[in-house]
């Protein structure tokens, strides 16, 4: 923390807290300060927020394993509030903390039971079983979450880390193809769906994985990745046996995105060599990362394609 403690009233305190509550930061550490320093003999004074604060402080209390403060915490909102579904939750988190995994999974299927449409219980449950190493588990009570929650993004990003993780491509592809009608205008989601299809091979998917890096640059001129994966795309393409048509369409476009690479990588290499005087900087780094990449692909024959 940037500023003196011992210059901070609780009123300052309860204004820093207030601040990273509404900027979403965590700042664990420096909540835990806070909170030892000055507000946890001064909660009479919180009025409002002390709920707010309490909870703040549960969160911080866990991320820096400071047990005993997050139980002090939850055993006094489990006191204001005993039936309070959203202070199980804090008590499933506990438990998880303390690894008391099947505890906490319990704790959570009660207050799935109490209340269906509360997505955060069954996000926990599908996190303890990640953490568990039980991904299959994991995998089949995130599909039950999907089928009420279709719009969550970060549960289909998550799902397709998942079957990455079993390797299942095909269906982390579609993981990210429902991904693209949320957000079709992302190159991120473009790209990362490329290098699924790219890694399942065959011509088909690489045709697909080519579409996807075209999309992808199209969207951000500057994502090296995307011209990488096209580039290696248009290779195994002009190497194949595609067409004629297709070949040459493949040559060209892979000639245009190792033209692309080479600029783009010579620039940065020119907006830093001034910079540099002594030893291997950045743009050394650049001229050895094009060397790099050359070697790697020279092997693919992007030549002109005859009959």
């Amino acid at each position: 923390m940037s500023c003196n403690m011992e210059d901070l009233n609780w009123s300052d305190a309860r204004n820093m807290l207030r601040k990273w509550r509404d900027e979403n930061e965590r700042k664990s550490d420096d909540v835990m300060q806070l909170w030892d320093n000055i507000l946890s003999s001064k909660q009479s004074k919180l009025g409002n927020e002390r709920h707010l604060v309490l909870e703040q402080v549960i969160i911080a209390a866990l991320d820096c394993n400071r047990i005993e403060t997050a139980e002090h915490c939850v055993s006094i909102l489990s006191a204001e509030f005993p039936g309070s579904l959203r202070i199980q939750k804090y008590r499933s988190m506990l438990l998880e903390a303390l690894e008391r995994y099947d505890d906490a999974l319990d704790e959570l299927e009660q207050i799935i039971r109490k209340d269906e449409t509360n997505a955060a219980p069954r996000k926990r449950k599908v996190a303890i079983l990640k953490t568990q190493g039980r991904t299959a588990e994991a995998i089949k009570e995130l599909c039950d979450y999907m089928k009420i929650f279709m719009s969550d993004q970060e549960g289909w990003h998550e799902l397709c880390n998942l079957y990455l993780a079993e390797g299942e491509y095909a269906k982390a592809a579609f993981c990210m193809e429902e991904l693209l009608l949320h957000n079709p205008h992302s190159h991120l989601i473009h790209q990362r769906l490329a290098d699924i299809r790219y890694t399942m091979g065959g011509l088909d998917n690489i045709e697909m994985a080519k579409t996807h890096y075209c999309k992808a640059v199209k969207l951000n001129v500057n994502n090296l990745r995307a011209l990488y994966g096209l580039f290696l795309c248009c290779g195994h393409i002009s190497n194949s046996k595609a067409v004629v048509g297709k070949r040459k369409e493949a040559q060209k476009l892979a000639q245009w995105a190792m033209a692309q690479i080479q600029s783009r990588t010579h620039s940065a290499s020119k907006d830093t060599k001034g910079a540099i005087k002594t030893g291997k900087g950045p743009a050394a780094a650049c001229e050895d990362e094009l060397q790099a990449l050359e070697q790697a692909f020279g092997g693919l024959d992007v030549a002109k394609v005859t009959n």
